[in-house]
């Protein structure tokens, strides 16, 4: 007898830990839930989703920069957009790469090594985001064997920062790893000014976003890869506290590139790209203003093992643009939800090539995208907010 109710009791506890695992997501009440994309054109396998048939949204394209003619020997990558004092502004990593093809037509499509010594920051400014003026140097030339990595703009009281890390290449990891930001100078021949270091042994993926309790919050990864937020930012640009959320290595997966959403409640989630190549998106949820994080779990959410970026609109809505297809960077798609949890929309954007790496904003009314195509151009998709209600 007490063998069977022991027998009962183990079947109640995995059917518990399974509904839990299964149902609606929740910071609180279900932060173990593996439940990201839902809907009945999804199939059991998120996997087994044809990529290439989902609709097409609608866009207007256009290349800011575009390296693909140096046969693999140069690289355009890390994209970010803002708009701010009347135009757009867009940077990007632009620096040497390692050709890996000898053919004139295949190495367009073929990722060249990348992140070695020498790497810039360049930068080109838009009216419509269509439009672009030639790039210019943002950061200057690093140290003898260092490199820059783009790192986003940040909008912070009233002024434009840019952050780029500096790392000692090839790679971002190792010793000297750090997180530099640049104030733009209104009026001058040169148009950015070292402001000074953000973070030792760090580099964020995308800008600080502003919290419900006045504080930035950015991811940083430290020189072995350990993910962790950083709060501040408001006092002074360079006043950060830190604290872990996952270490690289002796955990359930390889968490890289982490990006958050605020949630409606105020509450935070957080995604992180897998590259032990699950083929699937982590997540974890904080409630105390992105300090404490849960354990992250393993979605339904397909992935390429690359990095994604996301929003939420203006009209409350959330988008996320990755290459959800987990066998290869192509396409790139674009997911909603209502509630930022589970995401029950998508749509094609730019495909049939190697792209990757977006970048995504919103403005007056319009998405854009910025992506590269193999880490060799700098590209710009324009989309109409309306556009993807039909999808």
């Amino acid at each position: 007898m007490r063998k069977t109710l022991f027998l009962i009791f183990l079947c109640n506890i995995c059917q518990h830990s399974f509904a839990q695992n299964a149902g609606n997501p929740d910071p609180v009440k279900n932060p173990s839930s593996s439940l990201m994309l839902a809907g009945d054109w999804v199939p059991e396998n998120s996997h087994d989703i044809d990529f290439f048939a989902l609709p097409k949204v609608p866009s207007e394209h256009t290349i800011v920069s575009d390296v693909r003619y140096a046969w693999g020997r140069k690289t355009n990558q890390h994209n970010y957009l803002v708009h701010f004092d009347g135009r757009f502004w867009a940077m990007w990593s632009d620096g040497p790469g390692i050709s890996r093809s000898d053919d004139p037509i295949a190495h367009r499509d073929i990722m060249p090594g990348h992140d070695q010594p020498g790497q810039l920051v360049s930068y080109a400014t838009s009216i419509d985001g269509i439009h672009w003026t030639e790039q210019r140097d943002l950061a200057g030339p690093p140290n003898d064997g260092f490199g820059w990595i783009a790192r986003g703009f940040w909008v912070r009281d009233g002024k434009l920062l840019a952050l780029a890390t500096r790392y000692r290449a090839p790679g971002y990891k190792g010793d000297g790893l750090q997180l530099h930001a640049f104030e733009r100078v209104k009026g001058q021949e040169r148009e950015w000014k070292h402001l000074g270091l953000v973070a030792d042994n760090a580099m964020n993926n995308f800008a600080p976003k502003l919290l419900p309790n006045g504080k930035w919050l950015m991811s940083r990864r430290d020189k072995d890869g350990n993910v962790y937020m950083m709060t501040g930012g408001a006092e002074a640009f360079d006043q950060w506290e830190s604290y872990p959320v996952i270490s690289y290595q002796g955990e359930d997966f390889l968490a890289e590139e982490p990006y958050w959403f605020i949630l409606p409640d105020k509450n935070l989630v957080a995604f992180f790209r897998d590259n032990s190549r699950s083929g699937f998106l982590y997540r974890a949820f904080s409630t105390d203003h992105g300090k404490t994080w849960t354990k992250p779990v393993k979605t339904n959410f397909p992935d390429a093992k690359s990095k994604f970026s996301g929003l939420r609109l203006s009209d409350g809505r959330y988008v996320m643009v990755s290459n959800s297809n987990p066998n290869k960077r192509d396409p790139l798609t674009i997911a909603i939800s209502d509630d930022g949890l589970v995401f029950t929309k998508m749509g094609f954007l730019v495909g049939n090539r190697h792209v990757d790496y977006p970048h995504v904003y919103e403005y007056d009314g319009y998405l854009y995208v910025a992506f590269a195509s193999a880490k060799q151009s700098v590209e710009v998709l324009k989309i109409r907010i309306s556009d993807l209600d039909a999808m």
